[in-house]
């Protein structure tokens, strides 16, 4: 959420930032903000004026009374009277403003960066950097629903069997390269200084309050009713609420977590859309970073991720590209995101695997994460997530581009994991 003192400081800065988002209607909801926040002060100072007005009143009371004027002494009290009522109708009145200042707040989204770029569909994306070479493959290459069927490394048919589309059932060396890259992804990020955390894989409101999953991404959620308890997403959203309601010492920054997780997404609107195979998923596993950081580290400690994420890749032999997301394509809380596609040969496409972002405070401000510095006084940390790496597609591009007529070859990063080299059929 964004900070309601820059709000009112820099209105029209954050309404010409926000129009990168191509949604006319924050322009409306920042000017909606900024007028109850000026009803809110001004009855915030009418309230207060009543009150210095009844401590004045009640100071006069006991001088009256010791002077024996009880006639002026039980006017004075009716005005006490009436001062409590109207006191306490403004403080109700200041109630209400607070509670719809607050839900005008969480309308808003984060403020892009200046170097996001405006736009509002992929096409609107910059490609920042490419590398790897794309593998030149034989025309009878096959895409990695037809190499999981061929050498028994997942069952969707059986997954749909059991829960439905979009829940496979990964087996044999599938299942064993499944758990290898999650083995190998957490190895990276131990030694890239990461703690390692098993978060747990339910939330409840408060926490996907904080990270901003809600009540922007609600209808996407997995909710369980009885319990009012939502699956998570991505293990961002319980790693990063670890810090709710904390202030941090200076020299305990920057955190550096990591955790593995099962992704649980109801994907609401996407069918139809790239969904064959691994490619689009309701259950899907991954590896998250996530860095808790004073302010003026955030940009250092991103280029630091980005790197991080780079270095997998390079290590896997993936061909990838980084992008910058444009304003249109940010996610509610993002400040600036870049994604990491890698190139699926038998595809022919690009496949997302990666996004690495940074929140500035506007997930801190909605958890009141603060760190109090050398001046004993306390600020809004800044928060970073990045996935490192998401499963599906990484096996999907791993599956298709490693193909050959004896079989599919495993990366040599990872044959320490998998215990194997090749998968036969």
């Amino acid at each position: 959420m964004l900070q309601l003192n820059f709000l009112r400081e820099h209105t029209q800065e954050v309404i010409h930032r926000l129009e990168k988002r191509g949604n006319s209607n924050y322009k409306s909801l920042v000017e909606e903000a900024i007028e109850l926040d000026k009803q809110k002060r001004d009855k915030q100072a009418e309230t207060d004026g009543l009150l210095s007005e009844l401590n004045k009143a009640s100071k006069e009371i006991g001088m009256l009374m010791k002077s024996g004027d009880r006639k002026a002494a039980d006017a004075a009290k009716a005005k006490i009277a009436e001062i409590k009522t109207s006191s306490q109708a403004m403080k109700q009145e200041l109630t209400d403003l607070e509670l719809r200042l607050h839900g005008v707040l969480t309308q808003i989204p984060n403020v892009p960066h200046a170097l996001v770029p405006p736009g509002s569909t992929e096409d609107d994306n910059q490609v920042v950097e490419t590398a790897g070479e794309i593998p030149v493959m034989s025309n009878d290459s096959k895409p990695h629903w037809e190499l999981a069927d061929e050498y028994n490394l997942i069952d969707f048919q059986l997954g749909v069997k059991i829960a439905g589309a979009g829940f496979p059932v990964y087996r044999g060396k599938g299942a064993k390269l499944q758990r290898a890259l999650i083995n190998f992804f957490l190895a990276e990020a131990e030694k890239s200084g990461y703690e390692e955390i098993i978060p747990p894989f339910l939330v409840n409101e408060d926490s996907g309050f904080g990270t901003g999953q809600l009540p922007d991404k609600e209808g996407q959620m997995y909710h369980v009713t009885e319990d009012d308890l939502y699956l998570i997403p991505t293990a961002e959203v319980p790693i990063t609420n670890i810090y709710r309601d904390v202030i941090l010492k200076a020299d305990e920054l920057p955190q550096k977590l990591c955790g593995y997780s099962p992704c649980f997404r109801r994907e609401a609107g996407s069918y139809g859309k790239d969904v064959r195979g691994l490619n689009r998923l309701h259950q899907f596993e991954k590896v998250e970073i996530v860095q808790i950081c004073k302010p003026e580290e955030s940009y250092g400690l991103l280029d630091e991720m980005i790197s991080h994420v780079k270095g997998i890749l390079g290590k896997l032999e993936l061909p990838y590209r980084v992008l910058r997301l444009c304003g249109g394509d940010l996610s509610f809380a993002s400040a600036i995101t870049y994604d990491f596609e890698v190139y699926s040969a038998a595809q022919k496409r690009w496949l997302e695997v990666s996004s690495v972002s940074n929140f500035e405070t506007y997930q801190s401000n909605r958890l009141k994460c603060r760190f109090r510095g050398e001046e004993k006084k306390t600020a809004l940390v800044h928060t970073l997530n990045g996935s490192a790496m998401a499963l599906p597609r990484i096996m999907a591009a791993l599956i298709e581009n490693n193909q050959t007529e004896n079989g599919i070859v495993i990366p040599e990063a990872i044959q320490t994991f998998t215990g194997f080299d090749k998968i036969d059929k």
